[in-house]
């Protein structure tokens, strides 16, 4: 007799409330909408959370743990920190920009400012700042930076790139890859101060 496969429902209630999340937004998803795509009764998906914000943390986290993924295998540890980071912010904010999660998160932000929307975003920010703190810390302690204080220059970092590429386009030509990396290594790493 073969024994047939359980499965994993937890995975396909998270599942179904991705691709939920990520084509009706935060406000337009509900739980019987999720019960449905997962093709389960509602109760199943309450045996695993309690509430839909705890069902979006959940696929946040997820979000957050594969954009990490991607930040990582980015990093090539025999390139110096500036080109490290631009190729970072590269990957992810295009990863960023491409993950339908994140794009109907910032259409519902903009059209309708649902807070847990808001929220999701911020958590998303947050992660990348975090991310980039970390190896801002570890370039300044092996000596190819100035000793600075990790989370806020990081932030910086993270604000100039996007002035530089998508946020600034209605205050300049776009700018190709290798001159956003030449102006974000004369603004951010070498600075303005003749020496």
């Amino acid at each position: 007799m073969q024994e047939r496969e359980t499965p994993d429902r937890r995975k396909q209630v998270a599942e179904a409330a991705a691709r939920s999340f990520a084509t009706f937004g935060y406000k337009g998803t509900t739980m019987d909408q999720v019960a449905k795509l997962a093709q389960v009764g509602k109760g199943t998906i309450y045996t695993f959370y309690a509430n839909k914000e705890e069902l979006f943390d959940e696929i946040m986290t997820g979000l957050i743990r594969d954009l990490r993924a991607v930040a990582d295998e980015t990093v090539d540890p025999k390139l110096p920190f500036a080109d490290n980071l631009m190729n970072v912010l590269h990957r992810v904010l295009d990863f960023r920009d491409r993950h339908s999660l994140a794009v109907k998160l910032s259409q519902e932000v903009r059209d309708i400012g649902t807070p847990m929307a808001k929220e999701g975003l911020e958590t998303l920010e947050k992660a990348i700042i975090s991310y980039i703190a970390r190896h801002v810390k570890e370039a300044a302690d092996k000596g190819e930076i100035r000793p600075c204080p990790p989370e806020l220059t990081a932030y910086m970092m993270l604000k100039m790139y996007l002035a530089l590429t998508a946020e600034g386009r209605h205050l300049h030509e776009p700018l190709g890859k290798d001159e956003v990396l030449e102006r974000f290594r004369f603004y951010c790493i070498e600075g303005l101060a003749l020496r």
